[in-house]
């Protein structure tokens, strides 16, 4: 499964790293995280990851690969 997580802020460099396994692009006052997601699980740790980072998701959805 490929998703998108959009969050609002720009993320700064070491926010990034913290999700090394996602791409990103940063667009007019938001971040973009995308990738391959394996299961349900990894999908429920990249959100607590976002969660205790702060991070505000304006968007998660699943696209087609």
């Amino acid at each position: 499964m490929r998703y998108e997580i959009r969050v609002e802020g720009q993320l700064s460099e070491p926010l990034i790293r913290m999700f090394p396994e996602l791409d990103h692009v940063t667009m007019s006052g938001q971040t973009l995280l995308f990738g391959q997601v394996v299961d349900e699980a990894h999908l429920y740790g990249l959100l607590a990851r976002c969660q205790s980072l702060g991070l505000r998701i304006l968007e998660l959805r699943q696209v087609p690969l």
